[in-house]
């Protein structure tokens, strides 16, 4: 309810204030599991696709931003809360699995989830190889994956910066991709590495950014927040 709330009240004034441009709303499937794999600039990102997606959907986030205490603490849990983000406990050895299981639980309720493939920011602008998570939670729940490109977020809210400023965004939503473990030879792990190349292409196909071939590497700040 939160979230749904800050969609109806925040969604006009995001729109009024930044007056972002939004593509390919129509190929969105309206109802049932469906994954957005967006491409990762800004902290700002999951905010930006929470509310401008023509449908609401969920991101993870570390259970520490809702066990905080004070003032802080009851500011964090309401910020989070409110975009629809969902806890999980980030730091142990099973957090990418926690992640997924969570991600799945969402999926199998019908709602949309959002991902993004490379797995923390993108320091310099560049899109890097996926991982193949995002192939793993398709496979399992059989969601069609809805690729997503932003363009101006880095710009909107650059890393290190607290508050965002004005500048104006692009989000693009792509084509809706189909993903099942064809009826071949091929290896589950190579399924899901093909998947996940497909599913990077296809965002930069959007986005226009040079393509790394190696993996983002967390800041040594710590795990990115979403």
């Amino acid at each position: 309810m939160p979230y749904l709330l800050a969609r109806l009240l925040l969604t006009p004034l995001v729109r009024l204030v930044y007056r972002p441009v939004v593509r390919g709303k129509s190929k969105v499937p309206q109802r049932g599991a469906v994954i957005f794999a967006s491409n990762h600039l800004s902290f700002i990102d999951s905010i930006v696709i929470a509310l401008l997606c023509p449908r609401p959907v969920h991101f993870i986030a570390k259970d520490a931003y809702f066990t905080g205490t004070g003032l802080k603490g009851a500011l964090s849990r309401c910020f989070f809360t409110t975009f629809g983000c969902i806890p999980v406990d980030r730091s142990g050895l099973r957090s990418a699995q926690a992640s997924l299981e969570a991600a799945e639980r969402v999926l199998t309720d019908g709602r949309a989830f959002g991902i993004y493939p490379e797995g923390t920011r993108s320091l310099d602008g560049r899109l890097y190889r996926g991982r193949t998570g995002v192939a793993w939670l398709a496979l399992a729940t059989g969601a069609p994956v809805v690729p997503v490109a932003l363009t101006g977020t880095d710009r909107l809210q650059p890393v290190g910066r607290r508050l965002p400023r004005y500048h104006r965004i692009v989000v693009e939503f792509g084509s809706p991709l189909s993903c099942t473990i064809p009826a071949t030879d091929i290896r589950p792990a190579q399924a899901r590495r093909a998947l996940t190349d497909q599913i990077i292409e296809a965002i930069g196909d959007m986005s226009g950014q040079e393509q790394a071939p190696s993996y983002a590497t967390v800041p040594s700040s710590g795990p990115d927040p979403s």
